[in-house]
């Protein structure tokens, strides 16, 4: 009797045995048809990054070991020494380390677009060797919205590839590839996965050629993501959607609650009606508006402090989209990197907090939000 597993094993291998050179060379003819070298390809490797491809309708995908890797490879799929990039300054401070410290190191050039030039004025950006618009589709981690389309219309109009970041929409709120966007990519460790246990990424291409230079470039550069950690993250995104859904309605919740805060100065969340990009956000998100939200407290670093040692339920660790709620601090954390003027000019504060919501009852949420402010207050 043939014993079918219900799910994927484990190949826990780092090369495949082959019987003849007949089958190496079917291995080398018919790419996809045979495995390796783990490097070059895994079972587990590619089922995460197929089932990723699926949920963003791509025409192809690679599943790298982290998200930065995935923003590596998406640059590297269009640029070389002496090519300019074009990135959004609201965007995770990673990112902009590492087209600043390492891109422009190998010869790539970066210039910061301003959020509410992105759809509309990229014309003053482009230089003659711009290649691509890398942004983010919800910002972190002020929570801004950007107009796809409009994104895509302006850099199609200047011969420029969009890359988007989807990692705090996933494909369940919004799919960039439905917008025009060339390249869309994750990092895998918060939504996807979503249980805080795995570190990955995923790049997913429009085009077949650019999926085919993805995978050129997971191979050489050595970016695979490794088969224990492909298999763990499959199993977390076979809950992505039921997930997404708790994780959106408590952040609506609490985004509502953090409103009738004394001590809390503004509410960035997508899903209020005050937000300047609530429409947008419906449109390109339907119902859903996300589980990351960030609130502007006093800036005093002690009322921070107070706020973060009185909470119980959201802990403070610098990352983000588990199952269980906690929070972070852009300015000390995600983004540190950054110059004192572009945290000014992007409104990265000492009062910044950003919550990441988990899909806990939310009432036990709340009660412990409500009596760490009151703890804030006492203090004040």
């Amino acid at each position: 009797m043939q014993i079918v597993p219900k799910i994927t094993p484990i190949y826990q291998t780092s090369v495949f045995k082959f019987e003849d050179l007949n089958e190496l060379e079917l291995y080398f003819g018919e790419p996809g048809s045979r495995y390796m070298y783990s490097r070059n390809g895994n079972p587990n490797s590619d089922e995460l990054a197929n089932a990723v491809n699926n949920l963003e309708d791509g025409a192809g995908a690679i599943a790298t070991g982290s998200g930065m890797a995935a923003i590596f490879a998406a640059i590297m799929a269009y640029c070389t020494a002496g090519d300019h990039v074009l990135c959004a300054a609201d965007i995770y401070g990673g990112s902009s380390a590492l087209l600043n410290l390492e891109l422009n190191r190998l010869g790539i050039a970066v210039t910061y677009v301003p959020f509410e030039d992105l759809s509309s004025n990229l014309t003053p950006y482009v230089q003659p060797r711009t290649r691509l618009l890398l942004c983010e589709t919800i910002s972190n981690p002020l929570l801004r919205v950007v107009d796809l389309r409009g994104a895509a219309e302006a850099c199609h109009a200047h011969g420029l590839k969009l890359v988007v970041d989807n990692t705090f929409a996933t494909p369940v709120l919004t799919r960039p590839f439905e917008y025009e966007a060339d390249l869309v990519l994750h990092s895998v460790t918060k939504y996807i996965s979503g249980h805080s246990d795995v570190t990955a990424g995923v790049v997913v291409a429009r085009a077949e050629e650019d999926a085919a230079r993805l995978k050129q470039i997971g191979m050489l550069f050595g970016l695979t993501l490794s088969p224990m950690e492909s298999w763990l993250a499959v199993r977390g995104l076979k809950t992505l959607r039921l997930r997404m859904e708790a994780h959106c309605r408590n952040a609506e919740a609490i985004a509502g609650f953090l409103q009738q805060q004394p001590a809390v100065r503004a509410v960035y969340y997508p899903g209020l009606p005050e937000h300047p990009q609530h429409l947008l956000a419906s449109e390109q998100g339907g119902e859903l508006f996300g589980g990351m939200l960030s609130f502007q407290l006093e800036d005093d670093k002690e009322v921070v402090n107070q706020f973060m040692r009185a909470s119980t339920r959201f802990p403070f660790a610098p990352s983000l989209a588990g199952v269980d709620s906690s929070l972070s601090y852009p300015l000390g954390t995600s983004h540190r990197s950054l110059t004192p003027e572009q945290q000014v000019d992007l409104g990265i504060t000492v009062g910044l907090v950003r919550l990441s919501v988990g899909i806990e009852p939310v009432g036990e949420l709340l009660a412990d939000l409500e009596q760490a402010f009151a703890s804030v207050m006492q203090k004040v």
